[in-house]
């Protein structure tokens, strides 16, 4: 069967062979077109970059944990341009399918992997999650993602978006697959899940888990501009010094939106920079202590339903803004956050956060729906 190019950079049968034996043999990994794969270059979503960029001479650490663990690598999958985007559409490949929602998009900048994985085509999608980007495809497409504590997973050998919030995380069809991947990319940690979880206005209904539930108010979620305007200002001037100069030196090579976005870091200030990371810093420590004093984990919405594959771009700014209040909590916080189907039609996934270093947990609250 031919590959579908809208998701597939390059597919084999597979690309690269399993280098070892262990809990993943035989599972085949969709590689977001981020990561170093031995012999092969990182395209970033974008033919500019795939054109100038030498092929890779080792794995990054991620897919070489995966690899020695007994998975292979079915092939690199595309990616948001840069991974800046949340759509799953790129301008240049097109928008993969997402069979759970065919008039839909699959969510991203993970598009790829959550694609592959929805399909059939991969057991596991290898992504990342800068500000939502495992667990809104997992949520759009109805697929299981787990965004791990920041700096838990290796992001060496991955090309950056803004190195204060980039995280390596997998999506999978299913709890258990989720679950087998933990121990081979996460370090080891606390894996009980919570004695109870707090919940706040216009989440989904969480007494899937079976743990008592109390409501709570969060300022950052019931006036959510305060945050997305801190994270948006640390995000994009991140991402500007990290890909300012290639933007600079190729004009239009970028999507119009994508492009903007980039741009926006360059008139941060660093007075503005400093302000709104410590603005983050007083938010984290906040709901930390929520999360302590009450001995629960939080529930939100995942992010979803997805977008209309034709929505227009006014439209795309109201989806985009919505799907970021979902997903900058646990982004900008650096927390761990798996996101769970709701069974919901179109899909829309429940998101879960936890304090940092609970991932274990996490991927064991998870299991519960399967259990």
């Amino acid at each position: 069967m031919t590959a579908d190019p809208s998701v597939w950079r390059v597919k084999g049968m597979p690309l690269a062979p399993a280098t070892g034996r262990g809990p993943l043999d035989g599972l085949r990994v969709a590689v977001k077109d981020l990561f170093q794969v031995t012999g092969f270059a990182v395209g970033g979503g974008n033919p500019a970059w795939l054109a100038s960029a030498l092929p890779a001479a080792a794995d990054a650490p991620a897919v070489a944990r995966l690899r020695a663990a007994g998975a292979v690598v079915q092939g690199i999958v595309h990616t948001d341009e840069l991974a800046y985007s949340l759509s799953g559409t790129n301008v240049h490949y097109g928008a993969p399918p997402n069979p759970a929602a065919p008039h839909l998009v699959t969510g991203g900048s993970s598009s790829g992997p959550a694609s592959a994985v929805a399909t059939g085509h991969a057991d596991i999608g290898l992504g990342t999650d800068t500000g939502g980007s495992i667990r809104v495809p997992a949520s759009c497409c109805g697929l299981y993602g787990l965004r791990p504590t920041h700096g838990a997973v290796p992001t060496e050998g991955v090309l950056p978006l803004a190195p204060s919030f980039d995280t390596v995380g997998w999506i999978t069809a299913d709890a258990a697959t989720l679950a087998l991947v933990g121990p081979v990319l996460l370090p080891d940690g606390p894996s009980a899940p919570p004695s109870r979880l707090l919940t706040v206005d216009g989440a989904p209904p969480c007494d899937r888990f079976g743990l008592p539930v109390s409501r709570v108010a969060l300022s950052t979620w019931d006036d959510p501009d305060p945050l997305l305007l801190a994270f948006r200002r640390v995000q994009a001037a991140e991402a500007w010094r990290a890909h300012g100069d290639w933007i600079t030196a190729h004009p239009r090579a970028l999507a119009v939106d994508v492009e903007d976005r980039f741009r926006f870091g360059a008139g941060v200030t660093p007075d503005e920079e400093a302000a709104a990371r410590a603005f983050l810093a007083q938010r984290r420590a906040e709901l930390l202590d929520l999360l302590a004093d009450r001995d629960a984990w939080l529930v939100l919405p995942a992010g979803g339903p997805a977008h209309p594959r034709d929505l227009q771009p006014a439209g795309r700014d109201a989806w985009r803004r919505q799907t970021l209040r979902c997903a900058v909590p646990a982004s900008a916080y650096g927390l761990p956050s798996v996101s769970v189907p709701s069974g919901a039609d179109p899909p829309a996934g429940i998101a879960v956060i936890a304090p940092p270093g609970h991932d274990h947990g996490l991927l064991a609250l998870a299991s519960r729906l399967e259990g």
